[in-house]
């Protein structure tokens, strides 16, 4: 039942947030343009409820012309293919705005577990284990505020369990609050994660994928829409 209430939860507060979000993406959308050359956004082949795919967008972050289908770890200077708002952009986290289309269009909910790309399917098994496929992915989640990067991942998928069997109102406005935190102190995010991964470590335009992420360009990158 508090899956239908999340839903009508998330679009007021996309409805009510509107007057913030949207100046925000339209200046990052500037920057991200005018710092170096390629598209503002792009989207990337995920792993939502009960294992339908869908397209998440996000700002782009790293050089065109980066390797692609090249581990993080296994790059000389994985710093030196983002670009200089990229860098912002990761560690504030705001390179995710552009995920308040999949929360418009139902894709992904405030708080739940961070969609899996289409290939992890070790994650996408662990969650398994605790349930944690069968609600919906979302913006951030437990597992977010407990570790993020830092997590390996049956760690991570025991506590998107665990928020799948406590999933309330209460938990979720405390998740949001503490990922606001973490936001703030970039909290949590490393560049490649650990060992195994994580989905959101991931530049499908250029590189930033971990050995488990590699797929093929035609797979890995849909770029939205024509360069702006």
């Amino acid at each position: 039942m508090y899956i239908y209430v999340k839903r009508v939860m998330d679009i007021l507060f996309m409805l009510a947030s509107a007057p913030l979000w949207i100046p925000l993406m339209v200046w990052l959308a500037i920057l991200v343009k005018v710092t170096s050359s390629g598209t503002v956004f792009f989207k990337q082949k995920r792993f939502g409820r009960n294992g339908k795919f869908f397209m998440i967008y996000k700002f782009r972050s790293m050089y065109t012309d980066a390797p692609k289908d090249v581990p993080t770890h296994l790059l000389k200077d994985p710093q030196a293919h983002i670009t200089p708002i990229g860098r912002f952009l990761r560690k504030s986290s705001l390179d995710e705005l552009p995920q308040v289309f999949n929360i418009l269009k139902g894709e992904l909910t405030l708080v739940g577990p961070r969609p899996a790309l289409w290939n992890q399917d070790d994650l996408i098994a662990e969650r398994e284990k605790y349930g944690a496929n069968a609600i919906p992915v979302g913006l951030t989640g437990l597992a977010q505020v407990r570790g993020r990067d830092e997590l390996p991942i049956n760690t991570k998928a025991a506590y998107d369990g665990e928020y799948a069997q406590k999933m309330s109102f209460t938990l979720d406005i405390k998740i949001l609050f503490q990922t606001a935190i973490n936001a703030l102190t970039a909290s949590g995010i490393s560049e490649g994660g650990p060992a195994g991964g994580n989905a959101d470590d991931v530049q499908g335009e250029s590189v930033h994928l971990e050995a488990s992420d590699c797929i093929s360009e035609d797979e890995q990158l849909q770029v939205v829409g024509e360069e702006v």
